[in-house]
């Protein structure tokens, strides 16, 4: 029977309906958000591998064992829930949650560690090749290189020497001393005997300073790096205040070990060929003087103990770098950020809050328009919040800042859905109304209730006709029919949107696209099943068929009555619409001509250093610039300093050393008694330049991908004046933005791309009930056919662009300085997208009609109604039948 064929459709999405809500709620429940950087706070380090010098190629599988051992030296920092992975052909992207010093977090994994360990030819005066390395070397005591058993103390270096060397050391400051390895090595000999020069010169591979700035003639690799065995920290057995890096051999190394410090320990004490060099990325990180040891005979048993002026911490660091090994590719790092968990706390919050009544306030704004249905369709939102996040966590996908914006953003597609399937419903209810009325005036009799009964179910009669009242119902059915291709429509091309954002952005704001594609698709499944089971339940009760008032769909809403009524003929100023729009558009134009662009840090590269006041000291916008402008680094005089929030102090310069950075953060602690840094974001140039190029193909592929659906799913003049339409909203925004002195970075190519979706989304539900009415009608002309179209379209239009505009609103005021100017670039082109659909979109598919040769819908309809009349045919031929 078809009354239970829809009787069990009802029972089928109500089952699949609560059962996706169970999952989703067990979901939410057990599974704890894995919350971005940005919002949990720590560090985030891409990395980018070179080709090696030996020729290894920097290709996937060599990138991927890069990984492995940078895997290794986090795991043994202990730095928790770490995660690293391989990006693209060459990049690795490290994420360090809770890691709040970024200097040395770039430091420990973004070391190559080409590890050796060299004899030690002579000294020179100076000059030759290498970094050196930082330490207090006029403070420093001697190294040592040790059988780890010994128990005996090693002899230090005379007093003399010491004391020379510490005279010629240069002295270190603090913060060089917490460079590189965390002080790290800090210990030298101390010999100070300059001028011992190698006696073979020919066997020099290299000269690198010590620890103490004395140049080291060094031979070549005696022990090569991947020889160590295994690598420890711990206290010395002889004097447990000290902490020293136990060092062990495998296969050959032993005996190269053996070798290396029998032949040193053949020179007397003091002369430096006495000591053995050990090398990190032509830096020497120690140089200790082989104790315990005979001539010829050497340490044998393939382990070493390194001491010096270690803390817990820098042996610790030593000990994982020499462990680790050294990278199969050097490496070189591209982009860095790092966000302090007050400000990841704070994004958490405001989103929240602009979530919570972004809902609150939308529900009631569809309530009031809708009535019962809307309260349904309201009640349908949360389950759409709930299962959003539920999918979101069960996938593993990371909440990111933007994420979190699309997800709010997509309650206005849950709502789109939900208002072209009761604008139609209602459309549907006055037509049956319309029928019922004039059967009554030709002098039929009312339907009984089985009667309506069996109408509604679609069961035949031949009693004689009655007539049958309008049913919220079928009203109801009938509008989720007519308007389903139109939700689909609008939900595609959002998703193209949001697929290029996951495919061409980097870091946060691909979250934003996988957050609005799941956005996306859940509030399909809301609006289509989890709402259709609720207002099909409430149509049906008794009480609501006997008041259809109450139900919101019974009658068309004040501004659909008034346009009705007015009958408007918009498309009468079309030219001066167009002329509005070409004007605006050169405007837009000039924009780049008058004023250079914004660029983010993101496209330009570069570093932006974000601080939060804590000292009783305020500071002015132009204060913070003077001070910051007066230091020595290149590019101080012309760093932007701006306000970013409630009383931040945001510094963009161009790529600063992390030393330069600290004295920016120094400069601005003392002329305010304390500032807290809450964000570091460092950009390279060659990782700019690539963001550049990749949001200019994103927004190339939106166009294009746009174009390619609509022209399938509509006649060309339909997809041409479309895109055109978009075209004249994107450089309004951009050309806004520029006059306006606002970044243009990754969070706006969401927002543009986002505005992308949202414009074609409107411009296709307009199109397509142009469609509708032209299938319809071949006496009236196109223009009054497409004014139809609009004024039937417009409080669909209204009412979704309210509640996105309420959701909007709510982000820019609650959703933090990250979320400001994505939220104003949405604003404008929501609003703004509204005007190019009536005015110019429509306009141009009126002009462009005059050169479409497509036939029109309704002679297409006529040839597949006689193409399958025709194939009836002759299927009835072919089987013999007679009629």
């Amino acid at each position: 029977m078809p009354s239970q064929a829809g009787a069990g459709g009802r029972w089928t999405r109500a089952l699949i309906s609560l059962l996706v809500i169970l999952v989703a709620f067990g979901a939410a429940w057990i599974i704890p958000p894995r919350l971005g950087l940005d919002l949990s706070g720590g560090t985030q380090i891409v990395l980018e591998t070179q080709d090696g010098a030996d020729g290894t190629e920097a290709n996937s599988e060599n990138t991927d064992q890069v990984v492995e051992v940078l895997r290794q030296r986090i795991d043994r920092l202990g730095v928790a829930e770490s995660t690293l992975s391989r990006s693209g052909e060459n990049r690795i992207i490290v994420e360090l949650p809770g890691v709040q010093d970024p200097t040395e977090a770039a430091q420990i994994v973004g070391r190559t560690a080409q590890l050796s360990f060299h004899p030690v030819l002579g000294v020179t005066a100076g000059g030759g090749q290498g970094v050196q390395a930082p330490g207090d070397s006029a403070n420093a005591p001697a190294d040592e290189a040790r059988a780890p058993s010994d128990t005996e103390g090693g002899e230090e270096a005379p007093a003399d020497e010491a004391a020379e060397g510490s005279e010629e050391a240069p002295q270190m400051t603090e913060e060089e001393m917490q460079e590189l390895l965390g002080g790290m090595g800090s210990g030298g000999t101390g010999t100070g005997q300059t001028g011992q020069e190698a006696e073979d010169p020919s066997q020099v591979a290299m000269t690198l300073p010590d620890e103490q700035g004395n140049y080291l003639q060094l031979g070549e690799t005696a022990v090569p790096g991947d020889s160590v065995a295994s690598a420890e920290a711990g206290l010395d057995p002889v004097n447990r205040a000290e902490w020293v890096v136990n060092v062990s051999f495998r296969g050959e190394g032993r005996d190269q070990w053996a070798e290396l410090t029998g032949q040193a320990a053949c020179f007397q004490e003091g002369d430096p060929r006495r000591r053995v060099a050990i090398v990190l990325d032509n830096q020497v990180i120690s140089s200790p003087s082989v104790n315990d040891a005979a001539c010829e005979v050497g340490q044998r048993e393939g382990s070493t103990t390194i001491s010096g002026s270690f803390t817990s911490e820098s042996a610790n660091e030593l000990a994982v770098l020499i462990e680790g090994g050294s990278l199969p590719l050097p490496v070189t790092e591209v982009q860095r950020q790092t966000v302090g968990p007050t400000l990841g706390a704070a994004a958490i919050q405001a989103s929240a809050i602009a979530a919570l009544l972004g809902i609150a306030f939308t529900a009631l704004y569809i309530t009031l328009v809708y009535r019962l249905v809307g309260f349904l369709a309201s009640v349908a939102l949360g389950v759409y919040a709930l299962i959003a996040y539920g999918v979101l966590v069960a996938l593993g996908a990371t909440l990111t800042l933007p994420g979190l914006a699309g997800f709010v953003l997509a309650i206005g597609m849950a709502i789109d859905a939900n208002v072209l399937i009761f604008e139609r419903a209602r459309e549907e209810y006055q037509r049956q109304q319309q029928t019922y009325e004039a059967n009554k005036s030709a002098g039929m009799q009312d339907a009984t209730d089985a009667e309506v009964k069996r109408a509604e179910s679609g069961i035949a009669t031949r009693r004689r006709r009655r007539a049958i009242p309008a049913s919220l119902e079928k009203a109801f059915v009938e509008g989720s029919h007519k308007a389903w291709s139109a939700v689909i429509d609008t939900n595609i091309t959002t998703l193209i949107a949001a697929a290029l954002l996951f495919f061409f952005a980097s870091g946060t704001v691909q979250g934003f696209g996988v957050t609005l594609s799941i956005g996306t698709l859940v509030s399909m499944f809301s609006a289509l099943v989890v709402a259709r089971v609720l207002v099909e339940w409430a149509v049906r009760r008794a009480v609501i068929r006997k008041h259809p008032a109450v139900s919101g769909l019974s009658r068309i809403g004040a501004v659909r009555a008034w346009l009705v009524r007015k009958n408007p003929d918009l498309m009468k100023y079309r030219k001066h619409a167009l002329l509005a729009a070409a004007a605006v558009v050169l405007v837009s134009v000039a924009a780049p001509l008058v004023q250079s662009p914004n660029l983010g840090v993101e496209f330009t590269g570069g570093r932006v250093l974000e601080y939060e006041i804590t000292g009783d000291e305020d500071l002015s916008v132009d204060e913070a610039r003077e001070i910051v402008a007066g230091l020595d680094f290149s590019g101080s005089d012309t760093a932007v300093v701006q306000e970013s929030g409630d009383g931040d102090i945001s510094v963009r310069t161009g790529n600063i050393t992390d030393p330069e950075a600290a004295t920016v953060t120094e400069a601005l602690d003392s002329a305010t008694g304390g500032v807290e840094m809450i964000s570091d974001e460092l950009i390279g140039p060659s990782m700019g330049d690539e963001l550049r190029n990749r949001a200019f193909i994103a927004l190339a592929a939106a166009l294009a991908l746009q174009l390619a659906y609509l022209a399938w799913r509509f006649r060309w003049s339909f997809g041409v004046a479309t895109m055109l339409s978009l075209a004249f909203n994107l450089v309004l925004v951009i050309g806004l933005f520029i006059w306006l002195g606002k970044p243009i970075d990754g969070v706006f190519l969401a927002a543009l791309l986002s505005v992308i979706g949202f414009t074609v989304n409107d411009t296709v539900v307009v199109l397509d009930r142009v469609r509708d009415e032209w299938a319809k009608d071949d006496k009236s002309s196109f223009t009054e056919i497409a004014n139809r179209a609009v004024l039937n379209t417009l409080p669909r239009t209204i009412n979704t662009s309210v509640g996105a505009l309420i959701i909007l609103g709510f982000l820019t005021f609650f959703g933090g300085t990250s979320l400001q100017d994505f939220s104003i670039a949405m604003l404008v082109g929501l609003s703004t997208g509204v005007v190019s659909t009536v005015f110019v979109a429509v306009p141009l598919a009126i002009w462009l009609q005059k050169w479409d040769r497509t036939a029109p819908p309704h002679v297409i309809r006529e040839r597949k109604n006689q193409a399958r009349v025709a194939a009836k045919a002759s299927r009835n031929e072919g089987d013999g039948a007679v009629v």
